[in-house]
């Protein structure tokens, strides 16, 4: 069991695509503005071109290459040009502020992820560590109810820094108070979390639900509740 050769004493994970299933709950958020604002646009073509849009424009502002504003904006515009939709800016920064509202009133989680909390929660000190915008993420742990199994919250506003930035891993673990070799970290994206983590002396268990990558630098779950075969 790794915990009893490593001595892991805390767990940090990742939270959007990890245990909050982002994808799931973007596509009812979208659901939810089209329908209050009676456009008529077919949900799927849509998000055809804004998720690879959005993991593009994500991995640019985690790079801190487009500030959060131009994510913000671009993401929706990008999409719209698409599709052939003409939108104003002004309805682009409405629609834009909708989804911050209501996405995290939308709380799907991966399955087994409260089961596998309940599970690692008595055994290990649990935190999160996550680049989404800080007033959201707040809103998606109470909303979806597991706020309480986190001690430390560590956002990319708060450290001043994004993932796979050492700083914002140092900054949870000081505030954690645990040294990295007995530390872990649990996150989908590879070079964002698992790399940022191994950059800090983290361990890392890579959760990847979709392709195997079959590194054998780290421990690679399809599922959350693999995670007892480590823990």
């Amino acid at each position: 069991m790794m915990n009893k050769q490593l001595e892991i004493t805390d767990v940090f994970f990742d939270l959007d695509h990890t245990l909050w299933d982002f994808e799931r709950n973007s596509e009812l958020t979208y659901h939810k503005i089209f329908k209050k604002y009676n456009l008529q646009i077919h949900l799927p073509d849509f998000l055809k071109v804004y998720v690879p849009n959005n993991t593009r424009l994500w991995g640019l502002y985690q790079l801190d290459k487009i500030g959060k504003e131009e994510l913000r904006y671009q993401r929706l515009k990008m999409s719209f040009d698409q599709i052939g939709v003409s939108v104003t800016d002004q309805d682009i920064d409405v629609l834009a502020d909708d989804y911050i509202k209501y996405l995290s009133t939308f709380n799907h989680l991966f399955e087994h992820a409260e089961t596998i909390l309940d599970y690692l929660k008595p055994k290990y000190k649990l935190h999160i560590i996550t680049n989404g915008f800080a007033e959201v993420q707040e809103g998606k742990l109470k909303n979806s109810g597991i706020n309480h199994y986190f001690e430390v919250i560590m956002d990319s506003e708060k450290a001043g820094f994004k993932k796979p930035n050492p700083v914002i891993f140092e900054k949870a673990m000081s505030l954690a108070n645990v040294q990295p070799e007995k530390a872990l970290m649990v996150g989908d994206n590879y070079e964002v979390d698992i790399l940022g983590a191994k950059n800090v002396g983290m361990h890392t268990l890579y959760f990847n639900p979709l392709i195997p990558k079959n590194d054998k630098s780290t421990i690679e779950i399809q599922g959350l509740i693999q995670i007892k075969n480590y823990l």
